[in-house]
């Protein structure tokens, strides 16, 4: 019944139930439904329903769809379900999402919630709020099964039965030595082939790869990038394991970052999204424009240097914002694929001069391609082959100079331990218009005779 209905068909089962107060026909729907899914109900549903919604739905249910959502969702709805419900939620929630949650409130609230919490549970939690957010310790999780080097593998299946509900993935087993020191791992694979009276210290593996809670976030994706990991573990200074990270919060890191840098390539400053209010949004935008207007007025500048080139060639206008897009584009471009290099990559002098070069090899090629055809264009479309010299010299000029610009900054300010992303695209896009102005109309003002 459920497996065919659409988005909308959903939303309106959901809100007759509520209507009718028919619990058993909602709980049929919301036991077909992905948490995911649930939440997309949630945000999409009337805001007058939406507290019959909350009590409609099981403690499990709401701290998965919590889970699903945002930080603005998350305080409303804890909100509207107050201290002694919440903190029953609070339970089921993975311990390294609760404490992201509970960082969002107040030194009170948290303590009133943690209060309520059960003990072991509240003591977790606290135990990870003690980390910075975005280190190894702030995104870890508690929810892993771990076991003794002296169990047998009969002893380790039955533990892993045991706590099969209670972690948040099973395909490996982090093995402890007395000290509770990370000594190697198991998978679950190594279980099933392994004879049932095994010890576990003659199947497991020791050389564990293994990321110290301190440790930056895009560090930890990295490490999980490189070895295909789908959850790395967690250990303090003394090796003692401490939790996991998994493959699920390490995309949320990916997508993080990723936004970060998309919001310093733009300029747009940090934290704008949809919700932001239009005083915010341009209060952190205008530092970035302040400065590209008063950069931007030297491309004025030049172009009133050249006035006299510019009066007695007005074909030359044609041409003009061809020239400073093109050279911006290829600019921006190679800032893009430097950005992302950076972080993905681990970075030395060789690794640096082979991406140079590299870069200058596309702006010769892209300038020799795109300078010929628009020279012929020129040619066919004035009829005067010294400007189509003119235009095509000019633009492949700028496109190598553009694609050095793009590269060059970027790297400049990652040697001198300035986040390489703040190099926007609008800066580099502004003075490669400087750069392009004065490379074209300088080529002009040489064969101005040629051209008039």
């Amino acid at each position: 019944m459920f497996k065919e209905m659409t988005e909308n068909q959903i939303l309106l089962y959901v809100i007759k139930s509520l209507k009718e107060l028919r619990k058993k026909q909602f709980q049929e729907l919301m036991d077909e439904l992905h948490p995911y899914d649930i939440a997309e109900v949630y945000r999409t549903l009337p805001e007058k329903h939406r507290h019959k919604f909350l009590t409609f739905l099981t403690t499990r249910q709401l701290a998965s769809l919590l889970q699903q959502l945002d930080s603005h969702y998350q305080i409303e709805i804890l909100h509207k379900l107050g201290i002694e419900r919440s903190s029953h939620i609070m339970n089921e929630m993975e311990n390294d999402d609760l404490a992201d949650l509970l960082s969002n409130f107040s030194f009170e609230e948290i303590q009133d919630f943690l209060a309520s919490m059960r003990a072991d549970e509240s003591r977790t939690v606290q135990s990870l709020m003690q980390y910075p957010a975005d280190t190894a310790g702030g995104i870890m999780t508690n929810r892993f099964v771990w076991i003794p080097q002296m169990f047998t593998v009969r002893d380790a299946v039955d533990k892993l039965k045991t706590f099969a509900g209670f972690a948040e993935n099973i395909y490996y087993l982090y093995v402890i030595n007395e000290e509770k020191q990370l000594a190697g791992v198991v998978s679950y694979r190594d279980l099933l082939l392994a004879d049932i009276n095994d010890r576990i210290e003659d199947i497991m593996f020791t050389r564990v790869i293994s990321v110290e809670a301190d440790m930056d976030q895009e560090e930890v994706a990295r490490t999980i990038e490189k070895y295909d990991f789908i959850a790395v573990p967690v250990v303090d200074d003394n090796d003692v394991l401490l939790g996991i990270v998994t493959v699920d919060d390490v995309l949320d890191v990916l997508i993080e970052e990723a936004n970060e840098d998309i919001e310093k390539l733009s300029a747009s400053g940090k934290s704008i999204d949809f919700s932001t209010s239009a005083f915010v949004a341009s209060y952190r935008r205008l530092p970035w424009l302040i400065l590209l207007l008063f950069i931007g007025i030297i491309s004025g500048s030049i172009i009133s240097a050249f006035e006299g080139t510019l009066s007695k060639v007005v074909s030359l206008a044609f041409f003009m914002p061809m020239i400073a897009g093109m050279t911006g584009n290829t600019g921006t471009q190679s800032l893009a694929v430097v950005v992302r290099g950076l972080v993905s990559n681990d970075i030395d002098k060789k690794v640096i001069w082979r991406l140079i070069f590299r870069e200058f090899g596309v702006g010769l090629i892209i300038g020799t391609t795109c300078g010929i055809l628009i020279a012929l264009v020129a040619y066919f479309w004035q009829g005067n082959a010294i400007l189509g010299l003119v235009v095509g010299s000019s633009l492949f000029l700028t496109l190598i100079i553009g694609t050095l610009a793009g590269t060059l900054i970027p790297l400049l300010l990652y040697r001198f331990n300035v986040d390489p992303a703040v190099a926007s695209g609008p800066l580099i896009t502004t003075l490669n218009d400087i750069f392009s102005l004065l490379v074209y109309f300088g080529t002009a003002s040489i064969f101005l005779s040629h051209l008039e």
